[in-house]
């Protein structure tokens, strides 16, 4: 064993829990440290743990996109769902036209445009690629 692996090996039996997401247990703990590092670091790019929050991202990620994966949905039944979350009615949404036509999309009978994307994106502060 060289120089090189033997202080790896010591180093890394006290960090590896830290990079092991192998479970929902080990998933929650690194959500939970993660969140720790969002709150210590924040976005400063110089901070010296930044690039284990980087890491540790990337790493539920993938976790994430393995055993977390989001359904498709159509971006009528996202609306509906936010509409739902936020408790409001179609007459809520007059910017992105009248009841019967708010009424047409939520039964899938128009789709979204852009400008109506845009607007709901805006509205709930979400990405306008939830809609499409």
């Amino acid at each position: 064993m060289t120089l090189f692996t033997r202080e790896t090996q010591k180093h890394w039996l006290a960090i590896q829990p830290i990079f092991s997401i192998r479970s929902e247990q080990e998933y929650d703990q690194a959500v939970a440290r993660l969140n720790d590092l969002i709150d210590e670091v924040g976005t400063d790019e110089s901070h010296p743990l930044y690039d284990l929050l980087d890491t540790l991202g990337t790493l539920i990620h993938a976790y994430e996109e393995q055993h977390h994966r989001m359904p498709e949905c159509s971006g009528s039944e996202v609306l509906h769902f936010l509409m739902d979350e936020h408790e409001l009615v179609q007459s809520d949404l007059p910017e992105i036209g009248s009841q019967g036509v708010i009424s047409e999309i939520l039964n899938g009978k128009r789709e979204l445009n852009t400008r109506q994307i845009r607007l709901l994106a805006e509205r709930f502060n979400v990405s306008a690629a939830v809609f499409i």
